[in-house]
């Protein structure tokens, strides 16, 4: 499953839908404003998933003025009540997924200990949100064991709980390569954010307008029932040619695949 994130306008939006058919990753409750009328919120917005002609819904959870990592008291508490408004949202709207920020900070967050008070923070918020699966998404991140770490630390207990790779963010917030990341995260990320960028900043650019080895990157997340996608770009342009790459790399897997068993189910001749 494809979604786009509501970056366009919401006409633009029911365009792409109507011309591809993805789900929309909505951007709404990660909005502490909205979050602050929540009700009315999910109402208006509820209206317009009709308006975009929605075929799957998934939600950014909030990330700024907010740590799970957080020793103050009053500020684990707002996030845990911003965390747990988003997830309502998502129940009412029918979400499949919450994608939650890591929120790392390298120049605020020390690393020694720090996946563990995230660690704990997310068990106490998973203990009463069981029913929809939660992804923690890496941002500023510049290192990878600590990410996988949080999930080492959950994954177990929480089913429901995996990890999202943003590529994006890896590639132009960490100095550890793309692939690496990649690569030791595959295993544990059900949701993937895709976008590219030149490495020099979050340009949210379409696939292939950045130097990002995307072929090589989304080589090593192949389909899987649980996996999906969301087109993180700021552009109808964008989006459209980045559905449009993701669609060609799936039929290539496809008829890579059919060729394999083509040449398995070949029988040897009788000697």
């Amino acid at each position: 499953m494809i979604y786009i994130s509501h970056l366009l306008p919401d006409h633009e939006m029911n365009e792409i839908i109507e011309q591809t058919g993805v789900g929309i990753e909505s951007i709404e409750f990660s909005i502490a404003d909205n979050l602050d009328h929540l009700n009315d919120s999910i109402g208006s917005y509820r209206e317009r998933l009709k308006f975009m002609d929605c075929r799957g819904l998934t939600l950014h959870g909030p990330f700024m003025n907010i740590d799970p990592a957080a020793f103050d008291s009053e500020v684990r508490k707002i996030t845990m009540m911003r965390f747990h408004q988003t997830y309502t949202a998502g129940m009412e709207l029918g979400a499949k997924k919450i994608i939650y920020h890591t929120c790392m900070n390298p120049y605020v967050h020390y690393l020694q200990g720090w996946p563990e008070r995230v660690a704990e923070f997310f068990g106490e918020f998973l203990e009463k949100h069981k029913e929809l699966e939660v992804v923690m998404e890496n941002v500023f991140d510049p290192q990878i064991d600590p990410v996988l770490d949080v999930y080492k630390l959950l994954g177990e207990k929480y089913p429901n709980f995996h990890l999202c790779f943003d590529m994006g963010h890896a590639h132009c917030y960490s100095k550890i390569p793309v692939l690496e990341w990649t690569e030791k995260l595959a295993p544990y990320v059900t949701h993937v954010h895709v976008h590219d960028n030149n490495g020099d900043r979050d340009s949210h650019a379409a696939l292939g307008a950045g130097n990002i080895p995307y072929e090589r990157v989304l080589g090593l997340l192949p389909e899987t029932r649980e996996r999906t996608w969301t087109i993180e770009c700021c552009s109808k342009k964008d989006v459209l040619q980045s559905i449009r790459v993701l669609h060609n790399i799936s039929r290539t897997r496809k008829e890579n695949l059919q060729r394999s068993r083509e040449l398995f189910d070949i029988k040897l001749p009788n000697c």
